[in-house]
């Protein structure tokens, strides 16, 4: 035992306390003294005894004492270090760097195959990096090694408190911190988890979307047979990954399989989409088909209620796809198909009664569009307010920022004496009328965050929506009534032909029926895109109402600053993969930007060769993207995937806080990402 040897704390005090004692004693014998003299004298031997005797002990045989614990702190030590050694957890002690200074026998055994183990935490497992080395709390990450997956649990050590005995500060000299390493073997509960996640169910829809106009395409003696041969590809289909299919109605199935085939269907991308276009009999039309999947709920029923949200969703994103739930995550597949055009009506009538019977409980109509709303927007607001003038309600518009498209149109209604003065206003000022009794319709828009005054979905109770936009995972829940048509033109028809059905012998003034006719025109490029014969129908019904064809272009004309900006917009566009062309649309000096981009996207479609164009405009710190097609691509899944949406031919997407290079490479990205897995060629 060294003579350097030091006491501390409780040890010191335990070793001193018979000296500590001793003045007990010593009082004693003078109180004693103080009575009786001889008592005193004959108790002062033992006295002094006493305390020779306890300084003895502390001052001599304490290194004894001393050389006893340290033996047993010695023994402690090397027990604890066995059972470390011989510890069934594998466990390591590595330095901040992530060398490894020293592991137990079970580490050792998972790394038998390796030589030299004490090399780098980071090369037995990737996962693990500087981060979590670095981090000052205990951390968790999941790795693997060879065909075993481990978590590997890393936390801090105080390195003071760490060596124990001689050999370990040996080995930790130099060593600022110390990470403990625990490694869990996952392997089989993850392959038992995964083994009840593949058994679990899957629960789905398919139903056909244009089943009654396909049979009428064919002769009625072949008609069962294009119903068998359809049948028989679904069958087949569901079949192939040992699932169950019913037959629920004519053109409705539901099916069953279980949840690990879900990968192989995803890889293929649901070929039966493709599959089913490929009957023909005679049949003009080709069948479609909408897909609905619904899995990892928490009850069968819940999975079935999945597939109804995501059949539904399908058909409301045009048909002719498939959408799986997952929980809480939603994926698209396929929609490469126009839908086709329904030829009746009776939807749109019957839309149009419900919505009358909203308005007549209702004592005011708020109604509102998109953010920078265009003339579609406008023109299908002002529809709307002469439904809810013709039933004697109080209406006002909510619009925000007035674009230069609009702003012609609306200067015909504002200090107008037929219109009531508050017939706009913003979002804030419709927000303090807001009560029990307001209704809000929101037209050409469904997705809440692009809406021009989101918080008013929030404040009242009863919401309507009518747009002609295909739906997104992102859509307005709580609405009362959705009339959702992705085969309109634009929202200014489908207000048109609810006009019709919604009260006899409304009078629609000649501003009105403009500003509606508009809103047809722009949006189908003077009759070009998504034009079908209920679009025509509708402009017709508006032209006897006044709508003037000269009128509505003359208010469209161009200024030179915006016609220059949108010739800059195509004279800066590269051609990318020989079939996209992508330009930039400059901003100085334009009050609306946004819309000379997608006036220059729809320009760069004529260029021979493009299948897509993308404008990209920089306004207000935030680049807004318009993308355009004709037939070739789904320009919607393309804007989906960086955050925005639309219809199939015509879609936007908006990336705040990023440059123009940064959005043309995420555009390139997405267009790279959509050819490799063949959603466009």
């Amino acid at each position: 035992m060294k003579e350097t040897t030091k006491l501390n704390g409780q040890l010191k005090l335990y070793l001193a306390w018979p000296l500590l004692l001793a003045i007990f004693p010593a009082f004693g014998n003078v109180g004693v003294a103080m009575v009786s003299r001889i008592g005193g004298a004959i108790l002062l031997p033992f006295t002094l005894c006493y305390i020779l005797v306890a300084v003895w002990i502390y001052m001599y045989r304490r290194k004894r004492l001393l050389g006893g614990l340290v033996e047993f702190s010695a023994s402690y030590a090397w027990v604890q270090k066995q059972l470390l050694t011989e510890m069934a957890v594998p466990y390591a002690l590595a330095d901040a760097d992530g060398r490894i200074l020293w592991f137990n026998d079970a580490f050792k055994e998972i790394f038998a195959d390796r030589k030299g183990i004490k090399k780098s935490l980071l090369s037995l497992f990737p996962k693990v990096d500087k981060a979590i080395l670095s981090s000052e709390e205990a951390s968790s990450v999941h790795s693997t090694y060879g065909d075993r997956k481990f978590r590997v649990d890393v936390c801090p050590v105080n390195v003071d408190n760490a060596c124990n005995t001689e050999d370990e500060s040996t080995i930790l000299t130099g060593v600022e911190k110390l990470l403990a390493i625990y490694l869990f073997d996952e392997t089989e509960i993850l392959e038992y988890r995964q083994e009840v996640t593949d058994e679990k169910l899957v629960c789905g829809l398919i139903y056909l979307d244009n089943y009654d106009e396909a049979l009428e395409s064919v002769e009625e003696v072949r008609r069962s047979l294009l119903t068998a041969l359809i049948d028989r590809k679904i069958n087949k289909y569901i079949g192939s990954v040992d699932g169950v299919v019913k037959k629920l109605e004519k053109d409705k199935y539901f099916f069953i399989f279980k949840q690990k085939y879900m990968s192989q269907i995803q890889e293929e991308r649901f070929s039966i989409l493709e599959d089913v276009k490929s009957v023909n009999i005679g049949n003009d039309m080709a069948v479609t088909l909408s897909i609905g999947i619904g899995m990892n709920g928490e009850s069968y029923g819940q999975n079935y209620e999945y597939a109804r949200v995501s059949i539904d969703m399908a058909l409301g994103r045009g048909g002719d796809q498939a959408v799986v739930k997952d929980a809480g995550k939603i994926q698209y597949y396929g929609g490469k198909s126009q839908q086709q055009e329904k030829a009746t009506r009776v939807k749109a009538r019957v839309k149009a009664h419900a919505l009358r019977e909203l308005m007549e409980t209702k004592d005011r109509l708020l109604i509102m569009g998109h953010k920078l709303g265009d003339v579609d927007s406008f023109g299908s607001s002002i529809g709307i307010f002469r439904i809810a003038t013709s039933l004697n309600k109080k209406s006002h518009i909510v619009i925000n920022e007035v674009t230069t498209s609009v702003k012609p149109m609306m200067e015909r209604f504002q200090n107008n004496p037929e219109y009531p003065e508050d017939l706009f206003l913003n979002g804030a000022q419709a927000a303090e009328l807001v009560d029990n009794n307001t209704m809000l319709v929101v037209v050409d828009v469904n997705r809440p965050s692009i809406t021009d005054a989101p918080e008013l979905l929030h404040m009242v109770k009863t919401i309507v929506v009518l747009d002609h936009h295909r739906q997104s995972s992102e859509i307005i829940n709580n609405a009362v009534l959705s009339y959702v048509e992705p085969y309109a033109s634009s929202a200014c028809e489908m207000v048109a032909e609810v006009l019709q059905y919604i009260a006899d012998d409304i009078k629609i003034r000649s501003a009105e029926a403009d500003a509606m006719y508009a809103g047809i025109v722009i949006d189908t490029l003077n009759f070009t895109n998504q034009t079908g014969v209920r679009t025509f129908e509708a402009a017709a019904y508006l032209r006897r109402n006044g709508a003037d064809v000269t009128r509505v272009r003359k208010i469209f004309r161009d200024n030179i600053a915006e016609y220059k900006a949108r010739a800059a917009a195509v004279t800066s566009a590269e051609v990318y993969r020989e079939a996209f062309s992508i330009g930039v649309c400059p901003a100085e000096g334009l009050k609306s930007p946004t819309i000379v981009g997608a006036q220059a996207a729809n320009e760069l479609l004529d260029i021979k060769g493009i299948k897509a164009s993308i404008v990209l405009t920089k306004y207000h710190d935030t680049i807004y993207i318009s993308a355009r097609s004709i037939d070739e691509v789904n320009v919607q899944v393309m804007m989906e995937q960086l955050g925005g949406g639309g219809h199939r031919a015509i879609a936007g997407a908006q990336l705040a806080g990023a440059s123009i290079e940064e959005a043309k490479r995420k555009v390139k990205e997405v267009l790279d990402n959509m050819l490799e897995k063949g959603e466009i060629s």
